[in-house]
Protein backbone atom coordinates (compact mmCIF):
# COMPACT_ATOMS: atom_id res chain seq x y z
CA UNK A 1 0.00 0.00 0.00
CA UNK A 2 2.79 2.50 0.73
CA UNK A 3 5.52 1.70 -1.75
CA UNK A 4 5.54 4.97 -3.65
CA UNK A 5 1.81 5.12 -2.78
CA UNK A 6 1.06 3.71 -6.26
CA UNK A 7 -1.27 5.04 -8.95
CA UNK A 8 -4.28 4.99 -6.63
CA UNK A 9 -2.71 7.28 -4.02
CA UNK A 10 -1.50 9.66 -6.73
CA UNK A 11 -5.04 9.88 -8.09
CA UNK A 12 -6.41 10.83 -4.71
CA UNK A 13 -3.68 13.45 -4.29
CA UNK A 14 -4.50 15.02 -7.64
CA UNK A 15 -8.22 15.00 -6.88
CA UNK A 16 -7.63 16.70 -3.52
CA UNK A 17 -5.28 19.36 -4.89
CA UNK A 18 -7.57 20.32 -7.78
CA UNK A 19 -4.58 21.01 -10.03
CA UNK A 20 -5.13 20.18 -13.68
CA UNK A 21 -2.04 18.07 -14.11
CA UNK A 22 -1.76 15.26 -16.58
CA UNK A 23 -2.26 12.03 -14.65
CA UNK A 24 0.47 9.48 -14.82
CA UNK A 25 -1.80 6.50 -14.55
CA UNK A 26 -0.86 3.06 -15.58
CA UNK A 27 -1.29 -0.39 -14.20
CA UNK A 28 1.92 -0.96 -16.16
CA UNK A 29 0.85 0.91 -19.33
CA UNK A 30 3.51 2.54 -21.48
CA UNK A 31 3.73 6.25 -22.25
CA UNK A 32 3.40 5.33 -25.91
CA UNK A 33 0.03 3.72 -25.25
CA UNK A 34 -1.23 6.91 -23.61
CA UNK A 35 0.01 8.94 -26.58
CA UNK A 36 -1.95 6.75 -28.99
CA UNK A 37 -5.03 7.17 -26.84
CA UNK A 38 -4.85 10.96 -26.93
CA UNK A 39 -5.75 11.04 -30.62
CA UNK A 40 -8.21 8.14 -30.65
CA UNK A 41 -11.87 9.13 -30.38
CA UNK A 42 -13.98 6.60 -32.27
CA UNK A 43 -17.54 7.38 -33.18
CA UNK A 44 -20.28 4.82 -32.82
CA UNK A 45 -22.13 3.84 -35.94
CA UNK A 46 -25.54 2.19 -36.24
CA UNK A 47 -25.64 -0.63 -33.74
CA UNK A 48 -27.75 -3.05 -35.77
CA UNK A 49 -29.97 -4.30 -32.97
CA UNK A 50 -31.20 -7.67 -34.17
CA UNK A 51 -28.05 -8.26 -36.27
CA UNK A 52 -26.16 -10.27 -33.70
CA UNK A 53 -22.41 -10.11 -33.15
CA UNK A 54 -20.97 -13.19 -31.48
CA UNK A 55 -17.76 -15.04 -30.78
CA UNK A 56 -16.64 -18.18 -28.95
CA UNK A 57 -13.09 -18.41 -27.63
CA UNK A 58 -11.12 -21.17 -25.92
CA UNK A 59 -10.14 -19.54 -22.63
CA UNK A 60 -6.90 -21.51 -22.32
CA UNK A 61 -5.48 -21.06 -25.82
CA UNK A 62 -7.29 -17.97 -27.06
CA UNK A 63 -8.35 -19.88 -30.20
CA UNK A 64 -11.51 -18.61 -31.90
CA UNK A 65 -14.00 -21.43 -32.44
CA UNK A 66 -16.77 -19.40 -34.09
CA UNK A 67 -17.56 -15.79 -34.86
CA UNK A 68 -20.17 -13.60 -36.51
CA UNK A 69 -19.61 -9.85 -37.00
CA UNK A 70 -17.01 -10.00 -34.19
CA UNK A 71 -15.45 -6.60 -34.94
CA UNK A 72 -18.61 -4.59 -35.48
CA UNK A 73 -18.63 -1.72 -32.99
CA UNK A 74 -21.55 -1.98 -30.58
CA UNK A 75 -22.73 -0.24 -27.45
CA UNK A 76 -21.60 -2.43 -24.53
CA UNK A 77 -24.34 -1.41 -22.06
CA UNK A 78 -23.61 -3.08 -18.70
CA UNK A 79 -20.85 -5.24 -20.18
CA UNK A 80 -18.84 -2.07 -19.54
CA UNK A 81 -18.75 -3.20 -15.92
CA UNK A 82 -16.42 -6.05 -16.87
CA UNK A 83 -13.64 -3.47 -17.30
CA UNK A 84 -14.65 -1.69 -14.08
CA UNK A 85 -14.34 -5.04 -12.32
CA UNK A 86 -11.08 -5.89 -14.08
CA UNK A 87 -9.49 -2.71 -12.75
CA UNK A 88 -10.96 -3.30 -9.30
CA UNK A 89 -9.49 -6.81 -9.24
CA UNK A 90 -6.17 -5.40 -10.43
CA UNK A 91 -6.15 -2.84 -7.61
CA UNK A 92 -7.14 -5.50 -5.07
CA UNK A 93 -4.40 -7.82 -6.28
CA UNK A 94 -1.85 -5.01 -5.99
CA UNK A 95 -3.00 -4.11 -2.49
CA UNK A 96 -4.05 -0.61 -3.54
CA UNK A 97 -7.59 -1.17 -2.29
CA UNK A 98 -9.11 -3.81 0.02
CA UNK A 99 -12.39 -5.71 0.03
CA UNK A 100 -13.54 -4.12 3.28
CA UNK A 101 -12.47 -0.59 2.32
CA UNK A 102 -15.23 2.02 2.43
CA UNK A 103 -16.43 3.46 -0.87
CA UNK A 104 -18.00 6.92 -0.53
CA UNK A 105 -21.23 7.54 -2.43
CA UNK A 106 -21.27 10.93 -4.14
CA UNK A 107 -24.34 12.80 -5.35
CA UNK A 108 -23.22 11.97 -8.89
CA UNK A 109 -23.01 8.23 -8.30
CA UNK A 110 -26.30 8.18 -6.35
CA UNK A 111 -28.02 9.92 -9.29
CA UNK A 112 -27.32 7.11 -11.76
CA UNK A 113 -30.36 5.63 -13.49
CA UNK A 114 -31.47 2.05 -12.69
CA UNK A 115 -30.56 -0.68 -12.39
CA UNK A 116 -29.14 0.39 -9.00
CA UNK A 117 -28.81 -0.48 -5.32
CA UNK A 118 -30.46 2.79 -4.29
CA UNK A 119 -27.37 4.27 -2.63
CA UNK A 120 -27.81 7.60 -0.87
CA UNK A 121 -25.41 10.56 -1.24
CA UNK A 122 -23.00 10.70 1.68
CA UNK A 123 -23.38 7.02 2.51
CA UNK A 124 -20.79 4.28 2.14
CA UNK A 125 -20.53 0.70 0.97
CA UNK A 126 -17.53 -1.60 0.92
CA UNK A 127 -15.49 -2.50 -2.14
CA UNK A 128 -16.79 -6.06 -1.89
CA UNK A 129 -20.40 -4.89 -1.71
CA UNK A 130 -19.79 -2.77 -4.80
CA UNK A 131 -18.28 -5.75 -6.64
CA UNK A 132 -21.25 -7.92 -5.68
CA UNK A 133 -23.66 -5.16 -6.71
CA UNK A 134 -22.06 -5.10 -10.15
CA UNK A 135 -22.03 -8.85 -10.79
CA UNK A 136 -25.55 -9.50 -9.49
CA UNK A 137 -27.85 -6.50 -9.98
CA UNK A 138 -25.57 -4.68 -12.44
CA UNK A 139 -25.94 -1.65 -10.17
CA UNK A 140 -25.03 1.58 -11.93
CA UNK A 141 -24.72 3.60 -8.73
CA UNK A 142 -22.26 1.07 -7.28
CA UNK A 143 -20.28 1.01 -10.53
CA UNK A 144 -19.99 4.79 -10.56
CA UNK A 145 -18.98 4.94 -6.88
CA UNK A 146 -16.32 2.27 -7.41
CA UNK A 147 -15.06 4.11 -10.48
CA UNK A 148 -14.85 7.36 -8.55
CA UNK A 149 -12.89 5.63 -5.80
CA UNK A 150 -10.31 4.38 -8.31
CA UNK A 151 -10.43 7.59 -10.37
CA UNK A 152 -9.54 10.01 -7.61
CA UNK A 153 -13.15 11.16 -7.26
CA UNK A 154 -13.71 11.60 -11.01
CA UNK A 155 -15.61 9.00 -13.05
CA UNK A 156 -14.41 10.54 -16.31
CA UNK A 157 -10.80 10.16 -15.23
CA UNK A 158 -11.48 6.52 -14.39
CA UNK A 159 -13.08 6.02 -17.82
CA UNK A 160 -9.85 7.28 -19.42
CA UNK A 161 -7.96 4.69 -17.41
CA UNK A 162 -10.44 2.03 -18.56
CA UNK A 163 -9.76 2.91 -22.19
CA UNK A 164 -6.00 2.89 -21.71
CA UNK A 165 -6.21 -0.51 -20.09
CA UNK A 166 -8.36 -1.72 -22.98
CA UNK A 167 -5.64 -0.70 -25.44
CA UNK A 168 -3.00 -2.48 -23.35
CA UNK A 169 -5.07 -5.68 -23.59
CA UNK A 170 -5.41 -5.37 -27.37
CA UNK A 171 -9.01 -4.16 -27.32
CA UNK A 172 -8.54 -1.90 -30.33
CA UNK A 173 -12.22 -1.18 -31.02
CA UNK A 174 -13.23 -0.25 -27.48
CA UNK A 175 -13.60 3.16 -25.85
CA UNK A 176 -15.10 3.85 -22.44
CA UNK A 177 -16.74 7.05 -21.24
CA UNK A 178 -18.19 5.88 -17.91
CA UNK A 179 -17.90 3.04 -15.39
CA UNK A 180 -21.44 1.68 -15.70
CA UNK A 181 -22.39 1.38 -19.37
CA UNK A 182 -25.21 3.90 -19.26
CA UNK A 183 -25.76 5.31 -22.77
CA UNK A 184 -22.99 7.38 -24.32
CA UNK A 185 -22.57 7.58 -28.11
CA UNK A 186 -18.77 7.37 -27.79
CA UNK A 187 -18.75 4.27 -25.58
CA UNK A 188 -18.25 1.34 -27.94
CA UNK A 189 -16.78 -2.14 -28.04
CA UNK A 190 -16.88 -5.35 -30.08
CA UNK A 191 -17.52 -9.03 -29.42
CA UNK A 192 -13.84 -9.83 -30.00
CA UNK A 193 -12.68 -7.15 -27.57
CA UNK A 194 -15.02 -8.39 -24.85
CA UNK A 195 -13.78 -11.95 -25.32
CA UNK A 196 -10.20 -10.71 -24.87
CA UNK A 197 -11.17 -8.85 -21.70
CA UNK A 198 -13.04 -11.84 -20.29
CA UNK A 199 -10.08 -14.12 -20.91
CA UNK A 200 -7.84 -11.70 -19.01
CA UNK A 201 -10.22 -11.63 -16.05
CA UNK A 202 -10.28 -15.42 -15.91
CA UNK A 203 -6.54 -15.94 -16.29
CA UNK A 204 -5.25 -12.98 -14.24
CA UNK A 205 -7.67 -13.08 -11.33
CA UNK A 206 -8.77 -16.65 -10.52
CA UNK A 207 -9.03 -15.63 -6.84
CA UNK A 208 -11.75 -13.10 -7.69
CA UNK A 209 -13.49 -14.79 -10.62
CA UNK A 210 -15.81 -16.72 -8.25
CA UNK A 211 -17.79 -13.52 -7.61
CA UNK A 212 -19.42 -13.89 -11.04
CA UNK A 213 -21.13 -17.12 -9.98
CA UNK A 214 -22.71 -15.74 -6.78
CA UNK A 215 -26.48 -16.36 -7.16
CA UNK A 216 -27.37 -13.52 -4.78
CA UNK A 217 -26.15 -11.51 -1.82
CA UNK A 218 -27.78 -9.61 1.03
CA UNK A 219 -27.46 -5.83 1.07
CA UNK A 220 -29.00 -3.79 3.88
CA UNK A 221 -31.29 -6.65 4.81
CA UNK A 222 -32.62 -7.43 1.35
CA UNK A 223 -31.64 -10.10 -1.09
CA UNK A 224 -30.11 -8.99 -4.40
CA UNK A 225 -30.36 -11.81 -6.99
CA UNK A 226 -28.04 -12.36 -9.94
CA UNK A 227 -29.41 -11.26 -13.33
CA UNK A 228 -27.44 -13.83 -15.35
CA UNK A 229 -29.86 -16.51 -16.64
CA UNK A 230 -27.06 -18.77 -17.91
CA UNK A 231 -26.08 -19.63 -14.33
CA UNK A 232 -29.45 -21.34 -13.99
CA UNK A 233 -30.05 -22.80 -17.41
CA UNK A 234 -26.72 -23.78 -18.97
CA UNK A 235 -24.72 -26.71 -17.56
CA UNK A 236 -21.16 -25.64 -16.77
CA UNK A 237 -21.81 -21.88 -16.87
CA UNK A 238 -20.17 -19.99 -13.99
CA UNK A 239 -20.54 -16.27 -14.94
CA UNK A 240 -20.09 -13.45 -16.22
CA UNK A 241 -22.43 -10.58 -17.23
CA UNK A 242 -25.61 -9.39 -18.94
CA UNK A 243 -26.27 -5.99 -20.47
CA UNK A 244 -29.14 -4.08 -22.04
CA UNK A 245 -30.07 -0.65 -23.32
CA UNK A 246 -32.52 0.21 -26.08
CA UNK A 247 -29.74 1.12 -28.52
CA UNK A 248 -27.43 -1.75 -27.57
CA UNK A 249 -29.98 -4.53 -27.57
CA UNK A 250 -29.56 -7.56 -25.33
CA UNK A 251 -25.93 -8.38 -24.60
CA UNK A 252 -24.35 -11.32 -22.79
CA UNK A 253 -20.89 -12.64 -21.93
CA UNK A 254 -20.74 -16.19 -20.57
CA UNK A 255 -17.99 -18.57 -19.57
CA UNK A 256 -18.65 -22.28 -19.14
CA UNK A 257 -16.40 -25.21 -18.28
CA UNK A 258 -16.87 -28.88 -19.13
CA UNK A 259 -14.29 -31.67 -18.90
CA UNK A 260 -11.55 -29.12 -18.12
CA UNK A 261 -12.37 -27.17 -21.30
CA UNK A 262 -13.38 -23.57 -20.60
CA UNK A 263 -15.09 -21.53 -23.31
CA UNK A 264 -15.95 -17.84 -23.46
CA UNK A 265 -19.01 -16.75 -25.40
CA UNK A 266 -20.12 -13.23 -26.34
CA UNK A 267 -23.52 -12.32 -27.84
CA UNK A 268 -24.31 -8.67 -28.66
CA UNK A 269 -27.42 -7.05 -30.10
CA UNK A 270 -30.09 -9.71 -29.57
CA UNK A 271 -33.69 -8.51 -29.74
CA UNK A 272 -34.99 -10.38 -26.69
CA UNK A 273 -33.67 -12.12 -23.59
CA UNK A 274 -34.89 -15.53 -24.83
CA UNK A 275 -33.07 -15.04 -28.14
CA UNK A 276 -29.92 -13.90 -26.34
CA UNK A 277 -29.86 -16.95 -24.07
CA UNK A 278 -30.74 -19.38 -26.87
CA UNK A 279 -28.00 -18.07 -29.17
CA UNK A 280 -25.45 -18.24 -26.37
CA UNK A 281 -26.41 -21.82 -25.52
CA UNK A 282 -26.20 -22.81 -29.17
CA UNK A 283 -22.77 -21.31 -29.88
CA UNK A 284 -21.31 -22.71 -26.67
CA UNK A 285 -22.71 -26.17 -27.48
CA UNK A 286 -21.09 -25.98 -30.92
CA UNK A 287 -17.82 -24.83 -29.36
CA UNK A 288 -17.71 -27.73 -26.93
CA UNK A 289 -18.37 -30.15 -29.79
CA UNK A 290 -15.43 -28.69 -31.69
CA UNK A 291 -13.29 -29.30 -28.61
CA UNK A 292 -14.43 -32.93 -28.45
CA UNK A 293 -16.63 -32.48 -25.38
CA UNK A 294 -19.82 -34.54 -25.34
CA UNK A 295 -23.21 -32.83 -25.21
CA UNK A 296 -24.77 -32.41 -21.79
CA UNK A 297 -28.46 -33.00 -21.25
CA UNK A 298 -29.98 -29.73 -20.08
CA UNK A 299 -32.31 -29.58 -17.08
CA UNK A 300 -35.96 -28.66 -17.37
CA UNK A 301 -36.41 -25.38 -15.52
CA UNK A 302 -39.90 -24.01 -14.96
CA UNK A 303 -40.62 -20.48 -13.87
CA UNK A 304 -43.90 -18.83 -12.98
CA UNK A 305 -44.82 -15.65 -14.79
CA UNK A 306 -46.33 -12.47 -13.36
CA UNK A 307 -49.87 -13.77 -13.94
CA UNK A 308 -49.20 -17.29 -12.71
CA UNK A 309 -48.44 -18.87 -16.11
CA UNK A 310 -45.68 -21.46 -16.15
CA UNK A 311 -42.97 -20.83 -18.77
CA UNK A 312 -40.23 -23.15 -19.88
CA UNK A 313 -36.82 -21.53 -19.40
CA UNK A 314 -34.86 -24.23 -21.19
CA UNK A 315 -36.00 -27.45 -22.82
CA UNK A 316 -34.80 -30.63 -21.15
CA UNK A 317 -34.39 -32.81 -24.19
CA UNK A 318 -30.91 -33.07 -25.67
CA UNK A 319 -30.78 -31.56 -29.15
CA UNK A 320 -29.50 -33.19 -32.28
CA UNK A 321 -26.36 -31.59 -33.64
CA UNK A 322 -28.26 -29.88 -36.45
CA UNK A 323 -31.25 -28.74 -34.40
CA UNK A 324 -32.04 -25.07 -34.05
CA UNK A 325 -31.46 -23.18 -30.83
CA UNK A 326 -33.89 -23.77 -28.01
CA UNK A 327 -36.04 -20.84 -26.98
CA UNK A 328 -35.51 -19.57 -23.46
CA UNK A 329 -38.02 -17.54 -21.49
CA UNK A 330 -37.04 -15.66 -18.36
CA UNK A 331 -39.59 -15.28 -15.56
CA UNK A 332 -39.49 -14.89 -11.79
CA UNK A 333 -40.25 -17.58 -9.25
CA UNK A 334 -41.51 -17.39 -5.71
CA UNK A 335 -38.83 -16.90 -3.05
CA UNK A 336 -37.73 -19.83 -0.94
CA UNK A 337 -35.77 -20.22 2.26
CA UNK A 338 -32.31 -18.81 1.70
CA UNK A 339 -29.05 -20.34 2.83
CA UNK A 340 -25.83 -18.39 3.24
CA UNK A 341 -22.56 -19.58 1.72
CA UNK A 342 -19.03 -18.38 2.29
CA UNK A 343 -16.56 -18.94 -0.51
CA UNK A 344 -13.33 -20.78 0.15
CA UNK A 345 -11.46 -18.78 -2.51
CA UNK A 346 -11.49 -15.45 -0.72
CA UNK A 347 -12.18 -14.02 2.70
CA UNK A 348 -15.76 -12.82 3.07
CA UNK A 349 -16.20 -10.02 5.64
CA UNK A 350 -18.86 -10.57 8.26
CA UNK A 351 -21.05 -7.80 6.83
CA UNK A 352 -21.40 -9.51 3.45
CA UNK A 353 -23.70 -12.52 3.14
CA UNK A 354 -23.74 -14.44 -0.11
CA UNK A 355 -26.61 -16.80 -0.86
CA UNK A 356 -25.78 -20.40 -1.65
CA UNK A 357 -26.61 -21.81 -5.07
CA UNK A 358 -30.03 -23.40 -5.18
CA UNK A 359 -31.48 -21.07 -2.54
CA UNK A 360 -32.09 -17.86 -4.41
CA UNK A 361 -35.18 -16.04 -5.60
CA UNK A 362 -34.94 -15.24 -9.32
CA UNK A 363 -36.61 -12.01 -10.35
CA UNK A 364 -37.10 -10.29 -13.67
CA UNK A 365 -34.52 -7.64 -14.46
CA UNK A 366 -36.02 -4.17 -14.10
CA UNK A 367 -35.65 -0.94 -16.03
CA UNK A 368 -33.43 -0.60 -19.07
CA UNK A 369 -30.03 -1.68 -17.88
CA UNK A 370 -28.49 -4.92 -16.66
Amino acid sequence: MDAGRGWFARLRHVAASGRGKVLRLSFGLSVGCAAVMAGFVPRAHAQYVGQISSIVMDARTGAILSQSNPDLQRFPASLTKLMTLYLAFKALHAGQITLDQSVPVSAHSASMEPSKLGLMPGSYLTVEQAVLGLVTKSANDAACALGELMGGGDEGRFADLMTRQARALGMTRTTFRNASGLPNDEQVTSARDLALLTRQIITEFPDYYHYFSVPAFYFHGRQVPNHDPMLRIYPGADGLKTGYTTDAGRNLVTSAIRENVRLIGVVLGARTNPQRSAVMASILDDGFRQEGVADVRRPLVLARGHRGRAAIMLAAAARAANAGPEQVAEAPVAPRRHGVARHAHARVPAHVHMVAAGHVAHRRRGHNQG
